[in-house]
């Protein structure tokens, strides 16, 4: 599983306009929809806030990854979002998010999405990196971040 497969400029969107964490799950899940890479965006919807109202996705440090597991999929999707103002995820540490990083993987793919999840929040470990990409001002300077760091 490699995250560079999954990362494209066009499902990147800076910023997104939802100010609360399920219109912004809803918004990254229509970009997903409205690329091609998802057909059914209400079925997504759903099982991506059905994991959300589980535990929140809020990891902290300003970073959320909504993330679910969907039948109708035949492969991993990602998407991306830096929220004009920072959006409440009732993360740990209390602090509004600066970056959503959405993951739906089919439902019979648990190593390559745990595996997804796990090089996202390592990559995000570096302070320098995350707070460069919680300042990026478009979609292809946030993809130019994680594809230099991915390729690295």
């Amino acid at each position: 599983m490699n995250l560079l497969d999954l990362i494209q400029e066009r499902t990147i969107r800076v910023p997104i306009e939802s100010t609360d964490k399920q219109s912004a799950i809803s918004e990254l899940v229509d970009v997903l929809g409205e690329e091609g890479e998802i057909s059914n965006t209400e079925t997504v919807k759903q099982a991506v806030w059905e994991r959300e109202l589980q535990r929140t996705t809020g990891i902290g440090e300003g970073l959320a990854i909504p993330h679910g597991r969907c039948e109708l999929l035949s492969s991993m999707v990602m998407a991306m979002g830096i929220p004009s103002q920072p959006i409440d995820f009732a993360s740990p540490d209390k602090r509004p998010v600066e970056l959503i990083i959405l993951l739906v993987s089919p439902t019979n793919n648990t190593a390559d999405h745990i595996q997804a999840l796990g090089r996202i929040s390592r990559l995000m470990v570096d302070r320098t990196f995350r707070e460069r990409a919680y300042n990026s001002t478009s979609a292809s300077e946030l993809y130019s971040m994680f594809k230099n760091a991915l390729d690295a």
